[in-house]
């Protein structure tokens, strides 16, 4: 099973829109590297995101590109300070490739929780509307197959 984590595209500050939507450039990074993915062959079965407004931008984004047989569907446990233990567990009973849009420190607790076991040691630095794949094997591990940020998608 491949996980894909995506951090939010680059989204308008709290003054400039309250409701945070993603900036010109966040839309344009987004775009940009679900394109290259998709080109890459990469498949999911179903992106979830959380419920702020830039989080579903970018997960919709996605969608657009890689067409997930699944959709888009707002979830719970994906906010920035949500604890990573409720996906843990929800990854135990999910067997397809799936996608989760999100926010920091959230992703990162939940990657670094899933590869060592420890939420607290920062083990890849995430980019807005990057995307980072973990890999579970046949004995439950967790590794870390690649990452692709927007400034290294040509």
């Amino acid at each position: 099973m491949k996980l894909y984590l995506v951090q939010h595209g680059e989204a308008k500050s709290k003054e400039e829109d309250p409701s945070r939507p993603l900036t010109e450039k966040g839309i344009k990074d987004a775009e940009k590297v679900a394109e290259y993915i998709s080109k890459l062959g990469v498949k999911v079965k179903k992106i979830f995101h959380s419920g702020k407004l830039r989080a579903k931008q970018t997960a919709e984004i996605y969608a657009k590109y890689l067409k997930p047989e699944d959709g888009v569907s707002e979830t719970d446990g994906l906010n920035p300070l949500d604890p990573p233990e409720t996906w843990i567990k929800k990854l135990k009973n999910i067997d397809e490739d799936i996608m989760l849009t999100g926010h920091l420190p959230h992703l990162s607790k939940l990657a670094s929780a899933l590869v060592t076991g420890d939420e607290n040691k920062e083990i890849i630095k995430f980019r807005n509307a990057g995307v980072i794949c973990l890999e579970r094997d046949e004995q439950s591990k967790w590794k870390i197959l690649w990452a692709i940020p927007p400034e290294m998608v040509p």
